[in-house]
């Protein structure tokens, strides 16, 4: 037995020389009856979607690689198997340039989610001067009044859920996948979901939240007997001044507003059209102290308040004019420079009574600012010279003082009868609806802008 080993030995000696071990352990494993858990399965010719132009391909095989002198290698990727193919840049969102065009089975989209779209339409909107005429790139993309909200980490685009939601309808939240919406409450800072039926808000407090937001910050709640949460908002509004600032359809003062006009359409046989939007006028500190003085005399004069009246009893009243450009329709804030836009002048500068007689041909009750507590008769006198499908009106502020009232024409008239503030002229005799009529420039000021339908 023992002289069999040597021979043996040899045999083996031989084999091993003619055929390495890492050949024999080659040839003796099986081939795996599946790929790799690592490796997903590919799927059948037949089920994928065609190729965009342009489309990413990954090619197998040796991958070439530079050389410190520049030439090019080629390797051997052992990982294959778990590396993603490279990206064409091509087939990248046009936007970001990190994440893939969305495709959804029929087309491939040149951004990859609404996100990124919605960035490209904000900043067309801006260079195309479509929507604005700002030229302040830190302003809201809506409303291009307020500066854009940050939340510490971030600059949104718009200054604050009012504004993105007139924007984009109800604002969402998105979830990781970027793509999947749920509404979240309106009131600022608040996270949670609306209360279910509609509503824009969690809870009955966060609604009365939003309903009295400061309509600058649209942030805090605004003081009582004032548009603003503080002498910093009230400030900075009449620093911006002349401009106009959208107030939330949910808004009280949206109410106020849209309620009295219409209560106060009073024409048989026309149904009163819905309000739309409703902006707040902002008028320059200049002109707001000449307004507020000329009230504080008639105040004087006549001690409205004492009799539990407001100040130099003032009232809202509507007018009614001619607009050229389409200042109000949505996203549109900006004053057009037409000197015949009786709409812009009025709001940047408000009334002058040296134009009487060049926009009108006469007055019933002579030279003077005229205005009405009817909203359908000054309904009559707002005209369109733009394409839009809204209408604009203006309810104004003004000092009605002591007014004399008349129920006939006197078209001589260039300020009031001796010893009163105004005209009040009544329906009955030669007016179906009444006149309220003023004969100082700073009786009256232009206070809140409104659009309905027609």
């Amino acid at each position: 037995m023992t002289s069999h080993i040597p021979l043996a030995l040899s045999i083996l000696g031989s084999l091993a020389s003619h055929y390495p071990l890492g050949s024999m352990t080659q040839k003796a494993a099986p081939n795996p009856p599946n790929p790799p858990p690592s490796v997903a399965p590919s799927a059948p010719a037949q089920s994928l979607p065609p190729l965009p132009v342009n489309a990413p391909v990954a090619a197998p095989g040796p991958k070439p690689s530079a050389n410190a002198n520049g030439t090019t290698s080629t390797t051997t990727n052992n990982n294959a198997g778990t590396t993603p193919p490279a990206i064409n840049p091509v087939a990248l969102c046009e936007v970001c340039q990190i994440r893939p065009k969305h495709f959804d089975g029929s087309k491939t989209h040149p951004y990859c989610g609404k996100t990124c779209a919605n960035k490209k339409l904000n900043s067309n909107g801006s260079q195309n001067g479509s929507t604005s005429g700002s030229g302040n790139a830190g302003n809201c993309n809506f409303c291009h009044n307020r500066p854009k909200y940050s939340d510490g980490t971030k600059t949104h685009d718009f200054c604050s859920k009012a504004c993105a939601k007139s924007a984009h309808g109800p604002q969402r939240k998105m979830t990781a996948a970027g793509s999947i919406a749920v509404a979240v409450c309106q009131a600022p800072g608040c996270q949670n979901p609306p209360h279910t039926g509609g509503h824009d808000y969690c809870s009955l407090a966060h609604k009365t939240l939003g309903e009295n937001l400061c309509l600058m910050c649209l942030q805090a709640p605004k003081m009582a007997n004032s548009h603003f949460c503080s002498q910093t908002c009230i400030d900075d509004a009449e620093s911006k001044g002349p401009m106009i600032l959208e107030v939330p359809a949910g808004h009280v003062t949206f109410k106020s507003v849209s309620d009295q006009f219409k209560a106060s359409w009073r024409h048989v046989g026309t149904v009163c059209p819905p309000v739309r939007r409703v902006y707040k006028i902002l008028a320059p500190p200049a002109s707001l102290a000449s307004y507020n003085a000329y009230r504080a005399a008639v105040e004087t004069r006549g001690q409205f308040v004492s009799s539990g009246r407001s100040e130099g009893n003032e009232n809202r009243r509507w007018h009614g004019t001619r607009r050229v450009c389409n200042l109000g329709d949505k996203g549109q804030t900006q004053f057009c420079t037409t000197t015949n836009c009786s709409l812009c002048c009025i709001i940047r500068t408000s009334y002058d009574i040296s134009l009487w007689g060049k926009k009108t041909g006469w007055g019933r009750f002579g030279k003077g600012i005229y205005t009405s507590s009817t909203s359908s008769k000054s309904n009559d006198y707002s005209h369109n010279d733009c394409k839009s499908s809204l209408k604009a009106i203006l309810l104004n502020k003004v000092i009605v003082g002591k007014g004399c009232k008349l129920l006939q024409d006197n078209t001589s008239l260039t300020a009031p009868p001796s010893g009163f503030d105004s005209v009040l002229a009544e329906k009955g005799g030669s007016l179906n609806y009444d006149e309220l009529v003023v004969y100082n420039n700073d009786a009256i000021r232009p206070s809140f802008l409104v659009m309905y339908e027609p």
